[in-house]
Formats: structure tokens, C-alpha cells, sequence
């Protein structure tokens, strides 16, 4: 799991994070993780992408196209289409939102369906601010983003394979929030 090294209060802020939404319990037939994103931009910009169910592509760049099914996109049970971009083993994605929480700045979604190999796959992401200390004292409000997996191992995959397959993925979407979330930042300070 990647850490943010930024300062104490952000990896104990962090670590309790992981501990009250992200500590899953696998059976032996899953595997999971979590991943870790600090953002030089503050919490309200960073949380107006991530919380966009009906629009992920937003900032997930593997994501063709997005289209709400089910639902209005911003309440649990609503559903989405996902179009894959070509190149990855799949095509499709059924996803479901199991939760939305602006204020906890929380979000679950499971996997429903598709044309991949992604049994019962939960993902939560957490956001949390913290002030970060700047050369001169300087003050800014940053964001750390986690994001954390449960999902079951295909049969003919090991653990470390589904594992670092699903890490990719959510890293490759992390770094791009992060670096969408700043260049906003930026466009919004000047």
C-alpha cells in the first residue's frame, strides 16, 4: 500500500481512514489493497470529480464512455454502463453505487457485470483535507485520496497477479485526479 510522506498528521489522519473504511475482510479466494494519493489541491475541488458516479471518466482514464441505467447516478442502488477504452480485456462494466456520503466524503460501488474477469469487485474511495506546512510557514489545503479493492481471483490468475492488475488500474486513475485536481487548482488561484 502506497503512504503519502508528507507529515505526521496526514499519515495518522490516513491510517485511520484505512482503518474505519478500508480494512476488508478477503476470503481465500480474494485479494485486495489500497492505494493512496496526495493532492495539492483541497478537498471540495478534489471531491466534486471523485464523487461523479454517472461521470467517471472525468478523471478515469480508461473509460470510454458513461451512461446511468438505473437511477439518478447520486443515490445507492443507482446503476452505470461503462465503455472500456480498446486495448484493456474488456469491454463493458455493470457497475452499482452501494453508498454516497458528501459530508464523510465517502464513496462504494460494486461490479454487477460486464465482459471481464472482475467477480464481485468493491471498490471504496475516501477523501480527507489536511493543512499542509510550506517552505516559509506557508499554509495550503491539501487532499489525500484512497482508494481500496475487494475483488475474487480468477482460476487461472494467482493472488499478486489479480492483485497487481487492479493496482495498476486504480493507480493509473489516481495520478490522473491528482494531476487534473491541481491544473484546476491552479486555473482557480490565478
Amino acid at each position: 500500500m502506497a503512504q503519502p510522506n508528507d507529515c505526521d498528521h496526514v499519515n495518522s489522519t490516513t491510517q485511520a481512514m484505512i482503518r474505519l473504511y478500508h480494512t476488508h475482510e478477503l476470503h481465500p479466494h480474494q485479494c485486495g489493497s489500497a492505494l493512496v494519493q496526495p493532492i495539492d489541491a483541497p478537498l471540495g475541488l478534489v471531491w466534486s470529480l471523485v464523487r461523479q458516479f454517472g461521470s467517471p471518466q472525468a478523471y478515469k482514464q480508461f473509460i470510454k464512455s458513461c451512461e446511468i441505467v438505473v437511477g439518478d447516478g447520486a443515490t445507492k442502488g443507482s446503476v452505470r454502463e461503462i465503455s472500456v477504452v480498446t486495448g484493456l480485456p474488456a469491454g463493458r462494466s455493470r457497475e452499482q453505487l452501494e453508498a454516497l456520503d458528501d459530508e464523510a466524503h465517502v464513496m462504494v460501488f460494486s461490479i454487477i457485470g460486464g465482459d471481464h474477469r472482475l467477480a464481485n469487485y468493491r471498490s471504496t474511495t475516501t477523501a480527507h483535507e489536511y493543512l499542509h506546512q510550506g517552505s516559509a510557514g506557508i499554509h495550503s489545503k491539501r487532499t489525500v485520496v484512497i482508494e481500496s479493492f475487494v475483488v475474487d481471483v480468477p482460476g487461472d490468475n494467482s493472488k499478486e497477479e489479480t492483485r497487481s492488475f487492479a493496482e495498476t488500474i486504480i493507480g493509473c486513475n489516481l495520478r490522473s485526479l491528482a494531476r487534473i485536481s491541481e491544473k484546476m487548482a491552479c486555473t482557480v488561484k490565478v
